[in-house]
């Protein structure tokens, strides 16, 4: 069986496929056949080393898999035997360890998928369950008529704007390219404004006849972040879940001030809140299966590689060169190596 392994921190480089026996279930787990591998920011954190829960090394990277069980362990159902599954380490007592073709874990980890759920789509669900939390959880009650998504084309953003529009909500979002604006609008975001050439705050209120947005996310932070505070609108909203971009430097409190007559807030959000909360968790994980399999959303693939194609996987998310989920398919190495 082949698994990925990194025996040290670095770039892309450091992920070697190497062969190892395959997993044996012990008592209360099951063996699980890889057939989509989910590539996110989390891997690439844990490539780095750079990741605050990150696993002892030599680790494998990979957060998320979908498959199907093919093995069982002493006391597992065994109505279990051939599932699709879904499996996030979220689930799991240490982060990573998806990146292979085969995974023995404990049953009670694993989210059961409606038969004819296709594999590669569910694959892409845990960027729902953040984007569920950032819509209806986030605001804390707070009446959202209007989004606006910083960063709309990437994973989180584009399934935060599939749920939004599911709820009737008008979404608004940033990109940096053409490429990106379209894909955004596949996907049904209403007014999509290019950072590169465009001033964001002026299009929004432009756009929202002056009144601003309700909530705007941001996974970026950084020198830009205190300037999306100018499209919010009365007792507006700015969640923050990431900061790829740096921690804002700018004093916040002042910045807020600046805007005082419009009351704002803002909230950092993380699924680690969920680190003790696992029924919280997984029934967030529940809605947005159910989501999925009533066609309400649909996740969009932007690449399937083979999986010897993991550090291309990794270089094209760092870079921020895909839209939508990029995939690693084991059985695409077998295909290929046929022909």
């Amino acid at each position: 069986m082949r698994k990925i392994v990194m025996h040290r921190a670095g770039g892309p480089d450091v992920l070697e496929m190497t062969e190892v026996p395959e997993p044996q279930p012990g008592p209360g787990e099951v063996v699980v056949q890889a057939e989509a591998i989910g590539v996110g920011w989390p891997d690439i954190l844990i490539r780095r080393g750079s990741y605050k829960w990150m696993p002892p090394l030599p680790t494998s990277p990979g957060s998320d898999l979908a498959g199907r069980v093919i093995a069982l362990g002493g006391g597992v159902d065994a109505a279990m035997l051939g599932r699709s599954v879904l499996l996030t380490a979220r689930e799991l007592k240490v982060r990573g360890g998806c990146y292979a073709e085969q995974v023995a874990v404990p049953a009670d980890a694993l989210f059961l998928l409606p038969e004819g759920v296709d594999l590669d789509a569910a694959v892409c669900l845990p960027n729902y369950q953040v984007a569920w939390n950032l819509l209806h959880v986030a605001p804390r009650g707070q009446l959202v008529r209007r989004l606006f998504i910083n960063g709309v084309a990437g994973g989180v953003g584009s399934a935060l704007a599939q749920l939004a529009k599911a709820a009737g909500i008008t979404v608004l979002g940033s990109v940096s390219s053409p490429e990106k604006a379209a894909f955004a609008r596949s996907i049904g975001v209403d007014h999509v404004v290019n950072y590169r050439h465009e001033d964001v705050q002026a299009r929004v209120l432009e756009l929202t006849a002056g009144e601003g947005v309700d909530l705007a996310v941001d996974h970026i932070g950084g020198e830009g972040f205190t300037k999306l505070f100018g499209l919010l609108g009365n007792w507006g909203l700015l969640v923050s879940y990431n900061a790829s971009g740096g921690v804002p430097q700018e004093n916040l409190l002042q910045a807020l001030r600046d805007h005082g007559t419009k009351c704002l807030a803002v909230r950092i959000f993380e699924m680690h809140l969920y680190d003790h909360d696992r029924e919280g968790r997984r029934h967030i994980m529940q809605k947005v299966i159910d989501a999925l399999a009533a066609g309400r959303i649909a996740p969009v693939v932007a690449a399937r590689l083979p999986f010897a194609g993991a550090p291309l996987a990794h270089a094209m998310v760092e870079e921020g060169k895909a839209c939508g989920k990029v995939l690693l398919k084991p059985a695409l190495d077998r295909l290929w190596a046929a022909a």
